[in-house]
């Protein structure tokens, strides 16, 4: 799985953070930056939950690809 973010359509409201803190951060701007892609079934699932709560939808999966 790769998670991906769109920083153009980030709106910075930090949920990614707030659900996977390990796996998402902000920059300066609040902007979404993806620190590494997930690792283990639990990682899987808080990258799932952050991407479901994402009000912009700048975030997404590629469930097939491999890291």
């Amino acid at each position: 799985m790769i998670a991906n973010a769109d920083r153009d359509i980030c709106l910075g409201t930090g949920r990614c953070v707030m659900t996977a803190p390990a796996l998402f951060d902000q920059d300066d701007d609040g902007m979404v930056v993806v620190l590494r892609q997930p690792r283990g079934a639990d990682e899987d699932e808080d990258v799932r939950e952050a991407v479901s709560l994402c009000p912009s939808g700048a975030l997404s999966l590629n469930e097939s690809a491999q890291t």
